[in-house]
């Protein structure tokens, strides 16, 4: 399995969606999972395979570059612009800002839950952090 293939113009967040708004501290392209990193201020990609990246605070809403306003969904509904299986929890990959299903976490990475899948399109956004490293 690979991770979530997402098209960046379809996500849309549902109408239970609780938002945020900020600012990136690199490119984020909408639809990838970003944490809020405490010593900038900004918003970044999360990474499973990174140092103090291994956390996920929501989904981007838009793309931004650098300094640019980014639009965050901390839970809720989103259409993701990908093909999801209904039932299936999706995790934080190994991929930056990548969100993929449990098989593909490995040795080493932790288990964060992003959501699960309500539908073909739609993930019902509920960010847990177990604090278990597989």
């Amino acid at each position: 399995m690979t991770d979530i293939v997402v098209v960046p113009a379809n996500v849309v967040a549902g109408t239970n969606a609780t938002r945020d708004i900020g600012t990136a501290g690199e490119t984020i392209v909408a639809g990838k999972a970003i944490f809020l990193n405490a010593a900038t201020n900004r918003w970044m990609l999360s990474d499973n395979n990174g140092t103090g990246t291994r956390q996920v605070n929501g989904i981007a809403l838009n793309g931004a570059s650098l300094n640019q306003p980014v639009s965050i969904l901390k839970s809720g509904d989103i259409t993701i612009g990908g093909t999801l299986t209904p039932g299936a929890a999706l995790y934080l990959s190994a991929t930056a800002g990548g969100i993929c299903p449990v098989a593909d976490l490995a040795t080493g990475m932790d288990t964060i839950l992003i959501g699960l899948a309500k539908s073909a399109t739609v993930l019902a956004v509920d960010i847990q952090d177990s604090g278990v490293t597989l």
